[in-house]
């Protein structure tokens, strides 16, 4: 029988890490997947001393095609049991769309969109076959909303949110579940890569911890949660959106992202 683990994409920062420390605490093995090799290793390192857990690492760009199938033969190679599949990995990027770079888009897209799907489709496959396993996507309260400024971001947590209920729906016979974690704005480097941080949504928004982040997403994908809304406040304004008119919607979303003139 094989060992299982607990597979975390973006997992060298942000909530990606402080979710691969807590799942490390709670003796959970470990594949770490991300782009930088020398922090993925320190961090094995780390956390095998501490914890006694076995941890694997996958340096990947999930911008790439057909990485996710890459990864998964690795692991398989590897002769890991992934029971718990937390795909956190993607970015954002700030302005205009028609000032945004094409290739930047489809790099967005691919990360935050074909390869979440495809490492849902692979992992999944292997999950419902051992009737068990746990998937979290990251999404976010952008899901719920059209983010002028963000575009291509905003649609993309949308789909997220919305492929994630449906998966959720289809898995629950199979005892699979799929957990779509909505954090706010957090205190993590996302912003340096969406060139936000001369925009207004950090003034008009007060930035969670990852770590606080990453605690509620483990305990809500662990109660089995479906759509998990961090803060009070997010889900409060979640749930006002779904009376106030979309145009107004459109026009407050571009009021608190638009630049300071």
């Amino acid at each position: 029988m094989k060992e299982g683990y607990t597979l975390i994409t973006g997992a060298s920062k942000g909530i990606g890490l402080e979710l691969t420390k807590i799942f490390a605490k709670n003796h959970h093995n470990l594949i770490l997947v991300a782009r930088s090799k020398d922090v993925l290793i320190k961090l094995k390192d780390n956390l095998t001393k501490e914890y006694n857990i076995k941890i694997e690492v996958i340096v990947a760009d999930l911008t790439i095609h057909n990485v996710a199938t890459e990864i998964y033969q690795k692991t398989k190679e590897l002769g890991c049991r992934v029971d718990y599949l937390i795909n956190n990995a993607g970015f954002g990027d700030y302005g205009e769309f028609l000032d945004s770079s094409m290739i930047k888009n489809h790099n967005m897209v691919h990360i935050n969109i074909i390869s979440l799907i495809d490492l849902c489709y692979l992992y999944a496959k292997d999950m419902k076959a051992y009737d068990f396993g746990k998937i979290m996507n990251v999404a976010s309260i952008a899901s719920f909303i059209p983010g002028p400024l963000m575009a291509t971001y905003y649609a993309t947590k949308s789909f997220v949110l919305s492929f994630s209920e449906a998966l959720s729906k289809e898995l629950k016979t199979a005892k699979v579940t799929v957990t779509a974690l909505c954090p706010g704005t957090t205190k993590t480097n996302f912003f340096d890569v969406a060139s936000a941080n001369d925009s207004n949504l950090l003034k008009n928004l007060k930035p969670a911890s990852p770590q606080k982040v990453a605690k509620y997403g483990y305990k809500k994908m662990m109660q089995n949660k479906v759509v998990a809304i961090y803060g009070f406040n997010n889900r409060l304004m979640i749930f006002a959106t779904r009376f106030a008119p979309r145009r107004l919607i459109r026009y407050i979303a571009y009021k608190i992202q638009s630049k300071r003139k």
